[in-house]
């Protein structure tokens, strides 16, 4: 598979992934905390949370999560003490001053903050201290104490249960947005997702299509020590709040950037509206853009044997499966009766862009026919179905590639042997890892007659379950990691040993 050149895949640093890694007078700090401001702090957060919950809860009270009303001067008493409260409960965590620069626009000026990089649970502090509404997943409302919390600020809750979720989400946005200043204003995190602050992902378009002035609003950690960061993979809930507490002071700033109006260009065109005050806000955090977004998080993070080398072309292709919604259908039912649909072509596997519509019973539109045009290898404007079955299986499970072998296997192999050609292997893997030109012969004669040149998904997979590091040791293929490796040809690349039978 290749990737178009309409537009350029920035990966750079994984922004899913957090590693923490400590010196040995960080690690004696740590214990020492631990022992001794650690259960002080604990002990004063929790109490101070349990303090704030009967004046949500008394807020909360007969209040409609759907129609506007006047504060009465009750709630703002009580308004003022849950600010108070909260801010007391982040300086006991360590939180003693917060810089904040810039002035927040009133309602009515700017109705939605779009806030980033998001990056931990810790970004609520500039929540608690405007009581800005929130858009958060219904279930948060259960979460003991917290939920109250939540549900105090009147945020607009996702129902992730509910097929329309995205489009009722944006149209309760657009309401309260376009209800001049007398709903509180939203802050929402474009980004839909944490991650490591290594540069800002692609922006979920619900802050800019109701094409309103928004506030971009930057975080910024200074901690040398990074314990704040929580993202997909890395340290977990409980150890960051642990090794937050045990630091003697955590910084952080707020900035509130310039009212952002957009134009009428950007009205029309929400994702062009995003991707500007992306810009702008990477600017002031002088971060790098990545074209990455929050439905690549498992492909950036894949696991296994067979997990992917190179990302680039197969991101691409996730983007415009799911642009089409092809992936939201995808399923292992689905995938295995494509699989079969394909089987039977057999001779007339290669398809045109009007037969591959036809094969995946969707119009021909420009996305799809730039889906075709990855496929498309010999330039002739055919492309092997399978080709395509096997890429939507890799993005759809990026962690099972066993299944996805197999599931090639099902399409390749031979009816009486079961077994598959190796410039068919090649072609798969070359998919399934995101590469190039895979050769495979210095692997069929590490086998037991492997001079036949053909091998069964049995067979493959005994050998990838005896020889974990499969991928490095018998494959080659272009910018493989080996090619990389000087002096050490019994090294694999991070140095670690390898014994190979050969």
């Amino acid at each position: 598979m290749k990737s178009s050149n309409s537009r350029p895949s920035r990966v750079g640093r994984n922004p899913f992934v957090h590693e923490l890694k400590f010196t040995m007078t960080e690690k004696v700090k740590i214990g020492l905390m631990s022992v001794t401001v650690f259960p002080v702090r604990l002990l004063l957060v929790s109490f101070l949370m349990l303090l704030a919950w009967p004046f949500a809860f008394t807020a909360s009270l007969g209040r409609s999560e759907f129609v506007i009303e006047p504060q009465s001067w009750w709630r703002r008493c009580i308004d003022v003490c849950l600010r108070v409260i909260m801010r007391a409960m982040w300086f006991c965590g360590g939180f003693h001053w917060i810089k904040v620069k810039g002035q927040q626009a009133t309602p009515s000026e700017a109705p939605i903050l779009t806030v980033a990089p998001h990056s931990s649970y810790f970004d609520a502090i500039p929540v608690t201290m405007t009581m800005c509404s929130i858009v958060t997943k219904l279930e948060s409302r259960s979460i003991p104490v917290w939920g109250t919390l939540i549900s105090y600020i009147r945020p607009v809750f996702v129902f992730r249960s509910d097929q329309d979720s995205r489009k009722k989400t944006v149209e309760e946005i657009k309401r309260r947005a376009q209800s001049g200043g007398k709903w509180p204003q939203i802050m929402i995190f474009p980004e839909g997702t944490c991650t490591n602050r290594s540069g800002l992902i692609l922006y979920k378009a619900g802050a800019f299509i109701p094409g309103l002035p928004v506030q971009p609003v930057v975080l910024r950690y200074s901690n040398k020590l990074d314990t704040v960061t929580w993202t997909w993979q890395g340290p977990g809930a409980f150890k960051i709040l642990w090794l937050t507490l045990c630091q003697p002071h955590n910084s952080m700033e707020i900035e509130y950037l310039p009212i952002y109006t957009p134009s009428d260009e950007e009205k029309e065109n929400s994702a062009l509206f995003a991707n500007n005050v992306r810009k702008l806000m990477a600017e002031a955090l002088g971060l790098p853009l990545t074209d990455l977004s929050f439905d690549d998080r498992y492909i950036c993070l894949s696991k296994g044997p067979l997990e992917i080398f190179d990302l680039c072309s197969l991101l691409e292709f996730n983007r415009l499966v799911c642009r089409l919604g092809l992936k939201s259908k995808a399923n292992r039912d689905s995938l295995e009766e494509q699989a079969r649909r394909a089987r039977k072509l057999q001779e007339e596997v290669r398809l045109s862009s009007d037969d591959f519509a036809s094969f995946l019973n969707l119009p021909v539109t420009d996305t799809l026919t730039q889906v075709h045009s990855l496929f498309n290898k010999h330039e002739d404007g055919l492309i092997d179905i399978r080709h395509y079955i096997i890429a939507l299986s890799t993005v759809y499970q990026p962690s099972k590639s066993m299944e996805t072998l197999r599931l090639a296997f099902m399409m390749y192999e031979s009816e009486e042997s079961g077994e598959v050609q190796e410039e068919d292997l090649a072609t798969i893997l070359e998919i399934m890892l995101g590469v190039e030109e895979v050769e495979l012969s210095g692997f069929f004669l590490s086998l037991d007659g492997g001079d036949k040149g053909k091998i069964t998904y049995d067979e493959l997979h005994s050998f990838i379950e005896q020889h974990p590091n499969f991928v490095q040791d018998y494959l080659d293929f272009k910018n493989h990691p080996r090619h990389f490796c000087v002096g050490h040809p019994e090294k694999s690349c991070n140095g670690e040993n390898h014994n190979k039978d050969v």
